[in-house]
Order: structure tokens, then sequence, then C-alpha cells
């Protein structure tokens, strides 16, 4: 579920701006950060699981309001250029701010312990990011397919051309598409924190695997990038149950393996 969320940020992103964010990776990262810092000022893990990704999205937006902005005349490389250095940038500051060494993040004492399923106990905490990753991504599809604002999405990924000549303006269409993007990723990342702890790298490893779901979805699909998520996740869990030291090669051999007979990806057209 949480692939899929990060899947499905960066394919809106991808979709709309029609580049991918390198920074994506980055921004989850702010958003585990963000989750453990404001859970240990004040105290309380809920509210800083609201609070860490509207300060990912403000972030995105700050990224694509300032920067990339000024660089759509420019063309796709100087976009892509800024959002990597950008993500060097950002791993750097989390250094900075919050030091080399990463930690762990406990999470909420209600949901600590496990829960007998009869024939094995799991967790409670990855039960909820289970829900709560769910949620998150059909909340985020009943926007896209059942709102207006999502339709103008959804058709910025397929003409904004089209778009900017009904009279809507494209780039506001952009910066909300960059900081929808950044929220998932951070709250991605807030969820993530309690189960795989912090490190100033840990941005970069989910970042291979977001451009695996995107391209193993179809760039910039939206469906595809869930699809995706949820694919490459079980595939790695099972591989992990059986062959630890294969779960993560298991992401790329899956990606190969259906690139090799469809190129455009699952649900990809072109």
């Amino acid at each position: 579920m949480l692939y899929a969320l990060m899947g499905l940020g960066l394919a809106l992103i991808t979709g709309v701006l029609n580049i991918p964010n390198f920074a994506h990776g980055a921004l989850f990262a702010v958003g585990a950060y963000l989750l453990a810092s404001t859970a240990n000022l004040i105290g309380n893990f809920w509210l800083a699981l609201v609070v860490a990704p509207l300060g990912a999205a403000l972030l995105g937006l700050a990224i694509e309001y300032l920067g990339i902005r000024r660089l759509y005349a420019a063309g796709h490389d100087y976009q892509l250029l800024f959002t990597f250095g950008l993500a060097l940038i950002l791993s750097e500051a989390i250094i900075l701010v919050w030091g080399p060494v990463g930690y762990s993040h406990l999470p909420p004492p209600v949901l600590r312990g496990g829960v007998d399923l009869g024939f094995t106990f799991y967790p409670k905490y990855r039960l909820f990011v289970m829900v709560a990753a769910g949620l998150l991504v059909l909340a985020t599809w009943l926007f896209l397919e059942k709102t207006r604002y999502g339709a103008i999405m959804r058709a910025g990924i397929e003409n904004k051309e089209m778009v900017s000549l009904l009279g809507i303006d494209i780039h506001k269409l952009f910066t909300a598409a960059f900081a929808l993007g950044a929220y998932l990723a951070g709250i991605a990342g807030a969820l993530t924190a309690p189960i795989r702890g912090l490190s100033p790298g840990m941005g970069v490893d989910m970042l291979g695997i977001a451009f695996v779901v995107v391209a193993l979805g179809g760039l910039g699909n939206l469906l595809g990038a869930i699809a995706a998520g949820l694919l490459i996740g079980v595939a790695q869990a099972v591989v992990a149950a059986h062959w630890t030291e294969a779960s993560s090669v298991v992401i790329y051999a899956v990606m190969a393996a259906v690139l090799l007979v469809r190129p455009q990806g699952l649900f990809g057209i072109r």
C-alpha cells in the first residue's frame, strides 16, 4: 500500500508535468522526519501524522512555484537537472537538521503489539498502515475521478494544450499536481517511519521503487501506479518470506519481466 501511495504521487507529477520528479524520494524522507520531530515535540502521534504530510505538500508547492515553474520555457533537461540537484540538497539538509545517524520511532501505544489472526500474530501498526494507505489511495482516486478539479488534472495529463485553450490556468494545475504528489510522498514517509525507522538515505531507496512502480504501471497512468505498487509489494513480501536476500532484486525482476511483454506498462497506452 505504501508503494502504491508513492507510485500514485509520482505518476501524478510525471503525468501532468511530463517529467520524472527526482526529488520525490527526498519528500518521502522529509515526511518521515517531520512526523518524528512533530510527535516528539507535541507528544501526539495523530496530530503529527496530519501535520507532517502537509509540511511535505507545502515544500512541494514551493519547489514547483519557485523553481520548476521558472524552467518550463527552458525545456525538460533543465527541469530534470533541477529536481535531481534538489534531491541532493534535501538529502544533505536532512543531515544538517537531524544528523547523519538514523534512529527509530515507536508507533503510538494503542498500535503497539500484535493481533491474533488465528494462524499468526500480525503487528497492529502494520494493519493500521494497510487500512490508512488504502483509504488514502481510494480518496485520491475518488478525487481524480469524481470531482471537477480531478477531471481537469486527468485532462492535463492527456492534453495540456487543450486544457489551456479552455481558459484554465495550466500553471496553477501544475502547482496543485506537484503539491498533491508531494503530499502523498510525505504521508507515505510518515506512515513508514515507525516500521523502518529514519535515516538520511531512506528516500533514495524508496525513489528507485517509486520509479519502478510508475514504469511498470505505465508512465503517468494513475490506476496503473496503484496496481503496480500492489504487485511489487506483494511480490517482494512473498519472496522475502522464503528468500530474504532476493527481496530487493525481485522488484526489478518483476518490472523487467512485465516490460518485456508490455513495454508500455500494465495500463500504459503509449
